[in-house]
């Protein structure tokens, strides 16, 4: 048997998981470091291609580093839609609230998470979703964001926005952005970066000259940028 590899050619530590979620099937990829623990944990919120290399390769990486992470499928209510933009639209951010407490619920059952140390991170949406975790929930004591957009809208117009729910964040916050990005536009990013400070959330954005959006996922060579993606 050969285990399987990742892009980079090493093999990929990352297992599936399966929790219910409001009656319906969600897979977590998960992954944790070697050692007793109890290690810190990290929720991984997956970019528009889901559960996919990259969602694989970070969750694999965040590991290595010394993290339990854990990657929730935000997708799961519905058949997978190959169309982006549509695929997107089934989104709710109370169903993602729900799946972002059932991904904590998880990696702490079935791992040796220490108390009080969990972060959440995204990048695209998923750096949206982790702006709205960190904000809609009590769960995590920092977060990171790569690349988010669409942060000052309601996906399903009964709630508030990520964006407005930046003063309940507990911790530090971490960003990370491409100067050539239209979504979200640097003028975006100094909006969520000023709200930040506004709430003396301490506070750490990073911005890269010649990169564009998506510019860590190494699956879009379009996109991908090397000396961001390393640096970040």
């Amino acid at each position: 048997h050969t285990p399987p590899l990742n892009f980079w050619g090493e093999k990929i530590m990352a297992r599936y998981d399966t929790v219910d979620v409001n009656g319906s099937e969600m897979r977590i990829c998960i992954a944790a470091p070697e050692g007793p623990g109890p290690h810190p944990g990290m929720v991984l919120m997956c970019h528009i291609g889901g559960l996919d290399e990259f969602t694989e390769d970070r969750i694999d990486r965040l590991a290595a580093a010394g993290f339990v992470a854990a990657a929730p499928d935000k997708f799961h209510y519905h058949d997978w839609i190959e169309d982006r933009n549509q695929r997107r639209a089934t989104l709710r951010d109370k169903k993602l609230l729900d799946d972002i407490n059932a991904a904590v619920d998880h990696m702490a059952a079935v791992e040796k998470v220490a108390s009080g140390r969990i972060g959440i991170m995204g990048h695209c949406m998923g750096g949206r979703t982790a702006l709205l975790g960190a904000g809609g929930t009590d769960r995590f004591c920092a977060a990171v964001f790569y690349y988010g957009g669409r942060t000052m809208i309601s996906w399903g117009d009964d709630g508030p926005t990520p964006f407005e729910l930046i003063p309940n964040i507990k911790g530090p916050v971490m960003g990370f952005y491409g100067n050539l990005d239209k979504e979200p536009a640097p003028a975006d990013v100094d909006k969520i970066e000023a709200e930040l400070k506004k709430h003396a959330i301490p506070t750490e954005f990073h911005r890269y000259d010649g990169a564009d959006h998506a510019f860590q996922n190494f699956m879009n060579p379009d996109r991908y940028h090397e000396a961001a993606a390393t640096d970040s």
